[in-house]
């Protein structure tokens, strides 16, 4: 473990100055950002973009007032911007084990302060480590987002990570990360080499693996918001993995204690009223399901409470509870996209 956890140390500190170093695409293919977005990385110094490795947008909605956690920061591009997004009244906790990346995001703290017209500054850089939260004072239930942006891949401990940000996380609070996929298990010999290991492919996690280990750790349903195929764009690499499929995928769970590991039918539905912030007319929960305004839209028991139970729930009207159960919702019907236990696409709650 500690031999990988230097190399990555090493790559991201020394080897990388800038995102143009990287040897292929998967670090640094994030999906587009919302317009709000936008406009914020373009209030965000130039050395901070630069040193930016990520392959997706882990920003969700409603995040005024809120805490939000980064774990792998690095030069502190989504600190920043989750920074202007919770406003005065939130704050922005960043954490990373590279000195040279934690360094930048420090230096630009009062900058980023002025930049935005903050009167004093909301973020908070740690040096440390990921899969030890506990070190670094970050208290139980005290985080509302836990996000992160191509980084969970690099740890050899990925367990220890997932148990930190439930312990983290307040109840009905949410992780929303991307990062790299793999459709097979990556052998060792290739998943401990430097180059594939920093490139974010080496130990890019197993898609079966990453659902049992969800489920281990306490999150008994998650949703894929993304999925994009990746491509190599280096012909060695491409000689060393090509047998195996990458994907960048930005991943939503909830800390919720009714969430089963099936999705039952109670005859719920739900209606989104268009209050979210540019999402006037629909609001993707995740990728399978899209509720229109105003539409009534049945729901599982597990998709009720990650929209009712959160703070997604104001913008919400559920009606109907689990008093009755009306067993399972039948496979291959309308293709939602649940990932229980049951095969991803088939509760057909939507």
């Amino acid at each position: 473990m500690n031999s990988v956890i230097e190399n990555v140390k090493e790559y991201y500190g020394k080897q990388l100055q800038s995102n143009a170093d990287l040897k292929t695409s998967a670090c640094c293919c994030g999906d587009s950002p919302s317009k709000t977005v936008k406009e914020i990385l373009s209030n965000i110094a130039d050395e901070i973009l630069r040193k930016f490795y990520g392959c997706g947008s882990p920003l969700p909605s409603l995040l005024e007032g809120m805490t939000v956690l980064d774990l792998g920061c690095g030069t502190g591009r989504d600190v920043y911007v989750a920074s202007k997004l919770v406003g005065e009244s939130g704050r922005v906790i960043g954490v990373d084990m590279t000195p040279e990346q934690i360094a930048v995001a420090i230096k630009y703290e009062e900058e980023q302060c002025r930049r935005f017209g903050f009167k004093s500054p909301n973020t908070k850089f740690l040096q440390g480590y990921i899969e030890d939260l506990k070190s670094l004072g970050i208290a139980d239930n005290s985080v509302d987002v836990v996000i992160s942006n191509c980084v969970i891949n690099l740890s050899p401990e990925k367990e220890r990570i997932f148990k930190e940000i439930y312990r983290v996380l307040k109840p009905g609070g949410e992780l929303f990360f991307s990062d790299v996929f793999a459709d097979r298990r990556i052998p060792e010999s290739l998943a401990n080499d430097p180059v594939l290991r920093g490139e974010c492919m080496g130990g890019a996690m197993y898609a079966e693996d990453f659902r049992r280990l969800m489920s281990k750790c306490g999150w008994n349903d998650f949703r894929y918001t993304d999925i994009r195929n990746l491509d190599f764009n280096n012909k060695e690499i491409e000689a060393k993995l090509g047998f195996a499929t990458f994907s960048s995928r930005t991943v939503r769970a909830f800390k919720l204690a009714d969430l089963e590991d099936e999705n039952e039918d109670y005859g719920q539905l739900a209606c989104y009223d268009g209050s979210i912030p540019e999402h006037s007319h629909f609001f993707d929960l995740d990728d399978h399901h899209r509720f229109f305004t105003g539409k009534p839209t049945p729901v599982c028991g597990n998709s009720a409470s990650m929209i009712s139970n959160t703070r997604y729930g104001k913008a919400f009207k559920v009606t109907g509870d689990r008093t009755v159960h009306y067993g399972a919702f039948a496979d291959g019907a309308n293709d939602c996209g649940c990932s229980g236990s049951t095969t991803a696409g088939s509760c057909g709650c939507c």
